[in-house]
């Protein structure tokens, strides 16, 4: 059975969404990164990079979020775009642009130490984040998915990361993106992404970002390169 490593955050979500729209059979393996596991030596092996999601097909190991969506749309034929240009063109506009400012846009709001003047990194990736938003919802504007007529994989990667505009822009941001927000919420309405969101919540995890969890989520704060 294919194990699926993960934990809530946004690009586990995606996948698990795919897994349940698809109905495809899958092992649930819980990676809490706040107590360091996807540091552990086993999971190395099967993500070098130390991050969530990974998948283990029967042996096949897929690592990084859109690539185990392209991945299983691939292997299944479900949920897969026939614009392969327009597919990947956007697919990786999400994995390059979305996901990553995205992320940095929470850090910076969120967890940057307090103490320290973050005001030039906050503003900067506050506003590709927006710009990022911007280009998505003028895309969306008169479609009703973001490649093609159908549901397919990009809308998937773009909900995992999209249903948290409020968390990274702030609380009226959705105002500034309409079409994005229709479809988060019409995907947020589908039966499989409710099971999508609520997997985590068979687990255990660490809820406290204590010492020991900024050290294993932040490691760059207790290691000097610059």
């Amino acid at each position: 059975m294919l194990k699926f490593y993960f934990n809530g955050s946004p690009n586990p979500t995606k996948v698990a969404l795919f897994l349940e729209e698809a109905g495809l059979p899958y092992e649930p393996v819980k990676i809490d990164t706040r107590k360091g596991e996807q540091f552990a030596p086993e999971y190395l092996k099967i993500n070098p990079n130390g991050k969530v999601p990974a998948i283990d097909d029967g042996g096949t190991v897929v690592f990084d979020s859109n690539a185990i969506l392209l991945y299983l749309a691939e292997k299944t034929g479900q949920f897969l775009p026939a614009n392969r240009a327009e597919l990947l063109s956007w697919l990786m506009f999400v994995a390059t642009g979305v996901g990553p400012y995205s992320g940095q846009a929470v850090h910076f709001k969120h967890f940057a130490p307090k103490d320290q003047n973050h005001d030039y990194a906050h503003n900067r990736y506050q506003y590709e984040t927006d710009r990022h938003y911007k280009i998505l919802d003028s895309h969306l504007k008169g479609r009703g998915y973001m490649v093609g007529d159908a549901y397919s994989i990009v809308d998937m990667a773009l909900w995992g990361w999209a249903r948290m505009v409020p968390f990274k822009l702030g609380d009226d941001a959705f105002a500034r993106y309409p079409n994005v927000k229709r479809l988060v919420d019409e995907i947020s309405a589908r039966p499989a992404a409710a099971r999508a969101i609520a997997l985590k919540d068979k687990f255990t995890f660490k809820a406290e970002m204590d010492d020991e969890a900024r050290a294993n989520m932040f490691r760059h704060m207790t290691t000097k390169v610059a």
